[in-house]
């Protein structure tokens, strides 16, 4: 069996920068913090007014459907969100 060199990925900084702007794109107005937590595993917490009122999964779920491009296919550069935090200011 011969060792198989897989290759890192996007730099993690550059792939948080994206997750903030798919988020801001689709949650207008939202405060955004976001960690890489390990390869292609993020942190995040979103601050915004649009969560007021909706259960913990809808306002995870507006987050998701935001970077459901980032994590789609074989190689997605996210992986997972170890962490997801939706508050309302």
């Amino acid at each position: 069996m011969a060792l198989q060199i897989i290759n890192a990925g996007p730099d993690p900084e550059e792939l948080c920068g994206q997750i903030r702007d798919a988020i801001a794109a689709a949650i207008e107005g939202a405060e955004i913090h976001v960690e890489g937590a390990g390869p292609g595993h993020f942190a995040i917490k979103v601050v915004s007014e649009v969560f007021a009122g909706k259960s913990r999964v809808k306002q995870q779920q507006l987050v998701y459907a935001a970077i459901t491009p980032l994590m789609a296919g074989n190689n997605a550069p996210v992986h997972a969100v170890d962490r997801l935090e939706c508050v309302t200011p």
